[in-house]
């Protein structure tokens, strides 16, 4: 591998930055003391710094040279609700709260790549650093790109990247197109007519709808989205009654939806809304039907997804690089940035070894070996990108 000397040099630092951030997890719009942290590195690097953007965002630029080339290379920060299982010293402090998907790592490496920059100035254009609050489902690129991200700070492209545990060290993993699936969230709410168990004739059960409904809703995939299309329908709570002789008069359900095409995501919302009230009408009950798109489909350009993976392939060789991944059913919301610029998303391998965990796992934590390759992957990318012309 071919990891800078110079980063290499500081790894120490960015494994004590990483721990300290993983130590103090912070949830969705809440990063205050990371943004704090993120944003005072930044200014010590030189950069120019804007805070606010998607309440807790944080945008470093760096110019060198006077080239109009620009980009963009975004780190998400939040952390997730969950009671951390382990037991080192780096541990969370904060009860119910963790860094289970490795945003920690994230952004130290972007952090890392900024020191580096700014330090050597290898290169002529102009580099925007984001780090985004609110990744996990609560819409924190959505905000930055509504609040004038690409308006305030224009860019030609924008890259990110993501820990991929599973993915041996060294390793990167990208595709063109449809990488991630977009997401909805929907919640049902039935009414039917409350009752005495013992006399359920004399009542509309809601009960026997969710479950009526559950089981219709898993038609939409199989008799109603085409084969070689990709879709997922997940009910993940049912909630109706608290008493054992009392027939409930209402009753919800709630769950997810994964898609790669918009198209499918909305004749899912269609059939949803459809098969619900028709069920509902039958028994003679009423519903609600909350149905929110909550990630687009994640979409690499193909010009940037191939720049991507050739700056990871100068790093750890060709044969480490897939440049035809599996498509992925988890969301990332990074598809609101990719979905408004031209950019490409990558992952880079958090390990294999034995007891590597899968994130949002309550024993996960970020791999710190990998924190230089990751700054070097970025680095190497704006020097490329925004190569100085020769003299």
């Amino acid at each position: 591998m071919k990891i800078i000397d110079q980063i290499a040099a500081f790894q120490d630092d960015l494994t004590t930055w990483r721990r300290d951030i993983h130590a103090h997890p912070e949830l969705g719009f809440e990063e205050n003391r990371t943004s704090d942290i993120v944003a005072e590195k930044l200014e010590d690097f030189g950069l120019e710094v804007h805070r606010g953007l998607g309440t807790t965002g944080v945008v470093g630029s760096l110019r060198i040279g006077n080239s109009p080339k620009t980009i963009g290379l975004r780190a998400d920060m939040d952390a997730l609700p969950i009671v951390e299982g382990n037991t080192f010293d780096h541990k969370s402090r904060h009860e119910g709260k963790m860094h289970a998907c490795g945003h920690d790592g994230h952004t130290t490496m972007l952090l890392g790549a900024a020191r580096y920059l700014s330090e050597t100035r290898n290169f002529n254009g102009c580099v925007h650093f984001i780090f985004q609050p609110a990744e996990e489902g609560l819409g924190g690129a959505k905000a930055m790109v509504e609040e004038g991200l690409f308006e305030q700070f224009p860019m030609e492209a924008v890259f990110g990247m993501h820990n991929s545990p599973g993915l041996p060290t060294g390793k990167f993993a990208i595709r063109p197109g449809p990488m991630m699936a977009g997401g909805a969230f929907f919640d049902i709410r039935i009414t039917g007519n409350g009752a005495h168990a013992a006399r359920p004739e004399s009542g509309i059960d809601p009960v026997v709808i969710a479950a009526q409904i559950t089981m219709a809703l898993q038609t939409i995939v199989s008799r109603n989205i085409n084969p070689v299309d990709t879709a997922v329908v997940s009910i993940t709570q049912i909630h109706g009654g608290d008493a054992y002789n009392v027939i409930p008069h209402t009753a919800s359900l709630s769950g997810t939806v994964r898609v790669f095409r918009r198209e499918t995501m909305q004749m899912v919302e269609d059939r949803m809304r459809a098969i619900t009230d028709g069920i509902v009408a039958g028994f003679g009950a009423t519903a609600e039907v909350d149905y929110r798109e909550v990630f687009l489909p994640l979409v690499n350009t193909p010009d940037e997804t191939e720049f991507a993976a050739d700056i990871a392939a100068g790093i750890v060789g060709d044969d480490n690089v897939n440049r035809n991944r599996s498509l992925i059913m988890a969301s990332e919301d990074f598809s609101y940035m990719l979905d408004a610029c031209p950019g490409a998303y990558i992952n880079i391998g958090n390990g294999d070894g034995e007891g590597t965990c899968m994130v949002h796992n309550p024993g996960y934590d970020f791999n710190d070996e990998i924190l230089s390759l990751g700054a070097s992957y970025w680095s190497r990318l704006v020097e490329t990108r925004l190569e100085k012309e020769p003299l």
